[in-house]
Order: C-alpha cells, then structure tokens, then sequence
C-alpha cells in the first residue's frame, strides 16, 4: 500500500489534477466526505487527509510513505527523515514579514508574533538582531494594531488581507510553492514505484506549464 497525505484546500485541490496524471484519483471528493482514509483508483494507493502542519511528520514517521506541503511548512518542521525530490510548482505564495503602514523601525528588541517560530529565529539570527517571538496560531494581522508585535511573519499571497488591516508586506525571506516529500525507508522499500509517481508528476508539471 502506498499512502499519500494531503491536507484540504488549495494545496489538495491543486495536487488532485496532477496526481490524476499518474493514474490516482480519490473514489470520494475529500472535500465533501468525512473519513481522514480515502481510497482512489489504483486498490494500492490511499490519501490521507492531516492537517497541512502534520503532513511531515506523517511522512518523516513512516505512517504516511508520500506527502504534499508548502515550503514555509517543511522550513518551520525542519525534519531530517524526508526527502524533498520535487517542487510541484502549486499553492504559491511569500513568506514575508509585515507591519504597520508607514511605522518607523522600533528601537530596541524587535517584538515578532507568527507561526513560524523557528523560521523566525533563524531569519533574525542571521541578521544578528535581539527580538522576541511570539507564537501566535490565527489572525497575525491583529498583533501590530493591538500593540503586542511590531511585526509579524506570515505567508502572503495578494498582501489584500494585510492592506485591509493598515499593515504592509516587508522583507521576503522565502518564496513559498507546495513540495512533493517522501519517506526515507518507503524510498529504499518502494523505490521503484515511488520514483515512477515523481517522474510522472515531474511530467504533468513540465507539460502544464508547456501548455
């Protein structure tokens, strides 16, 4: 059995049409049904349905053999038991910081609220700066308008959410798109089928962008 996770929404819907062209297509729309397993076509694939911030260790820890997630997620996991042999070139977006419109640089300690802590620390750790993370889970807009971060970091996709908000899109740390990642036994395991799914997204991929 070859397990695939995915996690709902854009990510999910834009895999669905490239795993079509390896010959995987859920026997269920995942959006609508409720079971987390979801058969397909093929009696020896399944999709797990996880939550986008779980899809690498579903993978790193073998319950998952393939996974879809964006790159700000594989860069705050920082696993070391995945692979990550392909960029599907889907879901993409920018990791960016953001603030208030026009607010002059604090002086002092930086105070940053996001969700990608440990990204956070590495960008200003490079940078040599003193800041404080705050680890926030929804709604990073509201940090600066409120007082409890000068800034935040978060993904950006049309920067309307920040703009609606008095907030602007700053400094970019990573240009984000969703990546294909496997674990590092189910490579040894199932190398040849696994490597037959990536060159035939590889091909969908090249023949999208092609068209």
């Amino acid at each position: 059995m070859l397990t695939i996770a995915l996690s709902k929404g854009r990510i999910l819907d834009d895999t669905l049409p490239l795993l079509a062209a390896a010959g995987i297509e859920p026997t269920e729309n995942p959006d609508k049904s409720r079971k987390l397993i979801i058969p397909t076509t093929q009696d020896d694939v399944r999709l797990l349905i996880v939550r986008a911030t779980d899809v690498p260790t579903y993978v790193e820890h073998g319950a998952a053999d393939v996974g879809v997630a964006g790159k700000d997620v594989l860069m705050e996991y920082g696993g070391q038991g995945i692979y990550e042999p392909l960029d599907l070139q889907i879901a993409k977006c920018k990791l960016m910081t953001a603030g208030k419109v026009g607010a002059p640089e604090p002086k002092g300690r930086l105070r940053v609220a996001t969700k990608f802590v440990n990204v956070a620390k590495r960008y200003y750790a490079e940078q040599g700066r003193q800041v404080d993370i705050i680890k926030l889970y929804g709604s990073m807009e509201l940090a600066p308008l409120v007082g409890l971060a000068d800034k935040i970091i978060d993904v950006v996709d049309t920067g309307n959410t920040l703009r609606a908000n008095g907030l602007e899109p700053q400094e970019l740390i990573a240009t984000i798109s969703s990546r294909l990642i496997v674990n590092k036994a189910s490579m040894k395991m199932q190398h040849a089928r696994i490597q037959f799914l990536i060159d035939t997204l590889r091909g969908a991929i090249e023949a999208r962008h092609q068209g």
